[in-house]
């Protein structure tokens, strides 16, 4: 499957909506009804989400980045979520690997946080240069701590 990842826009929001309520992140934080699409509405507002597309043009998954969302400098992989039957096939991968290759062009440092309760994440990060920093304990829910990852430019 061919994989292309392009700057998203609102056209996409069903698919990415679908991608982030069926996963665990979706199910610990966007359980309100309708609170993952509000924020997603804010992401394409801000131009902030680039979507993963498959051979014929269906959105699989997303990445949303803010730009200067740590310490106002560096940018910030605030979701990333990719549709249940498109998991594990690499496609999470090719999502920051675009990021990268964005970012870094003008940005020494990308950020990001995983969630304890997603330990194939944070080996999936760490496989691709991204190093534990701290953890953060309830930093958006209490019970949950979050792992502050950081990768540097090569």
């Amino acid at each position: 499957m061919d994989i292309t990842v392009i700057k998203g826009s609102i056209n996409y929001i069903d698919d990415c909506e679908i991608s982030l309520v069926d996963s665990e992140l979706g199910r610990r934080y966007f359980s309100e009804d309708g609170s993952a699409r509000k924020s997603l509405e804010k992401g394409f507002g801000k131009e902030e989400i680039y979507v993963a597309i498959d051979n014929n043009n269906k959105c699989i998954g997303f990445v949303w980045v803010i730009t200067d969302g740590i310490f106002h400098s560096f940018p910030y992989i605030h979701i990333i979520a990719v549709k249940s039957e498109n998991r594990r096939q690499g496609i999470g991968k090719i999502l920051l690997e675009y990021v990268e290759e964005v970012y870094f062009k003008n940005y020494s440092k990308l950020f990001l946080v995983v969630a304890d309760f997603n330990p194939d994440a944070k080996r999936l990060y760490e496989s691709i240069g991204y190093i534990a920093i701290g953890d953060i304990p309830n930093l958006y829910r209490n019970g949950i701590t979050e792992c502050l990852m950081m990768k540097s430019k090569e």
